[in-house]
């Protein structure tokens, strides 16, 4: 493979935290950590979570409580899915990312497990 791929960063993000906003920073941490090691193999990460935050504020959410936040997290998300190549699927239960995975599958996108499965374009 010889193209460059914009890959959705699925994983864990509310799952787990029982709100507690510490855990959920550090779920999303956990997302983001894969960005630089995606960009290094000549790709582009994206994490959901950043397009929607703004939506959510528009909108008039302030938090993960909002029902904005509830109505728009997973739209955005699934429409962000929608202009990606493929998704990378890090570990941990996720509703949100089993979810972003069937919606992945339905619409062929390229499916990752792990960082070696993506294509080194770098090297």
């Amino acid at each position: 493979m010889s193209k460059q791929l914009m890959i959705l960063i699925s994983g864990p993000y509310m799952s787990g935290t029982n709100g507690d906003e510490a855990a959920i920073a550090k779920n999303l941490k956990a997302m983001e950590d894969y960005a630089l090691p995606i960009f290094a193999k000549g790709h582009l990460a994206v994490v959901g979570e950043w397009l929607a935050w703004p939506v959510i504020r528009q909108a008039g959410g302030d938090s993960h409580s909002s029902d904005q936040f509830s109505e728009y997290q997973y739209p955005v998300a699934h429409r962000l899915l929608e202009k990606c190549d493929a998704v990378l699927r890090i570990p941990g239960e996720s509703r949100g990312a089993d979810l972003e995975m069937a919606k992945a599958k339905e619409l062929g996108k390229l499916i990752f497990m792990s960082l070696e499965e993506i294509p080194d374009l770098a090297s």
